[in-house]
């Protein structure tokens, strides 16, 4: 009998103890990238969001050259081999940015934007060589930010959004009236061979434009979803190529909104938190996510998406280009954002902000520096930069905005910024030395 009784409380125990396993959330050493689990940035992080001198931004130097005189130049991008490494082409370094003629305004630039093309053989001084691929080919009425990866091949896969008005006669015009409701974004690729001579470097034999990814309506929101709410536009765009150094696996990193804007418990915050902070009701249309669709079996063009890596309800709305640095086990997950884009309620700076997990991309993330903010601009001068992206050697490129001079006035940018150095500790960060306007120096992969 004792002898029974005492393997019958071993089972109870083990049913118990197994059951309590079961219970435990996903953790970032265990989740395949597959897994349905989100990382929360929520309200009760984001309120922590302070400027420091750690995380404070140099002020724009307002003695700056135009990379190319005649155009607006804003959100940037190397070309990088499929590793994450920088890529060279008999020498040259290139770069891709959105551009939109100057004799456009500087509000009207985003809807006439344009992928342009610059290389360097130093990495410090760009040739501007136009935009490189045929205009009537490319997908949406114009095309806003991406990736660009050179593959084993020689091949430059360029990434971008394309959007279309769908309202304007199927998205071949475009209405310029109240378009942010309108702006329907897809994910689109194509294809060229890149050449490098005494001429400098262009792109030749142009593949097929492909739409490549759209919103599915349950992860991602949809633009007939989409509930404007004062929330500024709904979002499908930005697309970041990563292969993780730890699996040899392809993904897609890209900006996306959530399709159900419920606000749960853990997006405000803890149980104290929520017991002594209300929440404004329009916070919850405020519905950024971090999104990642998987490569399927190496073909750019065939991808699955998953669900978001990141979601921000209730606590901010556009997290916009992320993309990922890797060093051993520990993936920092880089987005930027606007002040404005903050959920009723919270505030922070135009900045670069970032979430560190360890052991795999499909990690429980949590906001760097306690709060994410990882750069932001100065509070005298809060909009004179934008658009940083975190390169694998830990400088950080980005576009001078609308900087203020010493009077107070503004002036409109579009040109290469100065980069900056970021010194990466675990999960803290500190802003380091200040180099040239666009420089980007030889980088390896990801590791």
């Amino acid at each position: 009998m004792k002898r029974g009784l005492k393997l019958g409380k071993l089972a109870l125990c083990a049913t118990i103890l197994a059951s309590s396993i079961a219970a435990i959330p996903v953790s970032a050493n265990t989740a395949n990238v597959s897994d349905d689990f989100t990382a929360i940035w929520s309200r009760q992080q984001a309120e922590k969001v302070t400027l420091t001198k750690e995380n404070t931004a140099p002020e724009v130097n307002m003695n700056f050259d135009l990379v190319a005189p005649d155009q607006w130049v804003w959100d940037t991008w190397p070309l990088q081999n499929k590793d994450g490494s920088l890529a060279t082409i008999k020498g040259y370094k290139v770069a891709f940015a959105l551009v939109a003629p100057r004799t456009y305004g500087w509000g009207e630039r985003h809807t006439h934007a344009r992928i342009g093309m610059f290389y360097s053989k130093n990495g410090k001084d760009w040739t501007y060589a136009g935009v490189p691929y045929n205009t009537d080919k490319a997908l949406g009425h114009h095309q806003w930010a991406g990736t660009a990866m050179m593959d084993e091949n020689g091949k430059v896969n360029l990434f971008y959004t394309a959007v279309t008005d769908m309202n304007a006669n199927g998205g071949k015009e475009w209405n310029e009236d109240n378009w942010v409701q309108r702006a329907e974004q897809r994910i689109a690729t194509a294809s060229f061979d890149i050449v490098a001579d005494k001429d400098g470097v262009r792109l030749t034999n142009e593949g097929e434009h492909k739409i490549i990814l759209q919103a599915d309506g349950k992860y991602y929101e949809t633009i007939q979803q989409f509930q404007n709410h004062g929330n500024i536009i709904t979002a499908f765009r930005d697309p970041f190529f990563f292969q993780d150094p730890n699996t040899g696996k392809e993904y897609i990193i890209f900006e996306g909104q959530k399709a159900d804007t419920t606000l749960k418990p853990e997006n405000i915050g803890d149980e104290e938190y929520r017991r002594t902070h209300s929440v404004p009701d329009r916070a919850k249309f405020y519905n950024g996510n971090i999104g990642i669709a998987e490569v399927i079996d190496h073909d750019i063009t065939k991808l699955k998406l998953l669900p978001p890596l990141v979601e921000s309800i209730g606590t901010n709305h556009q997290l916009e280009r992320p993309h990922v640095v890797v060093n051993g086990d520990e993936y920092y997950l880089f987005t930027i954002s606007h002040t404005f884009t903050y959920a009723p309620g919270l505030t922070g700076p135009d900045g670069v902000y970032g979430f560190y997990g360890k052991g795999g991309l499909r990690a429980d993330y949590k906001p760097m520096n306690g709060s994410g903010l990882v750069i932001g601009n100065p509070s005298n001068n809060p909009y004179q930069a934008y658009s940083w992206l975190v390169l694998p050697n830990q400088q950080v490129i980005s576009f001078i905005n609308e900087p203020r001079d010493t009077n107070g006035n503004v002036h409109f940018g579009g040109t290469f910024n100065a980069t900056v150095k970021l010194n990466l500790n675990g999960d803290t960060s500190e802003v380091g030395k200040e180099e040239k306007n666009g420089e980007i120096k030889p980088f390896g992969a990801n590791r």
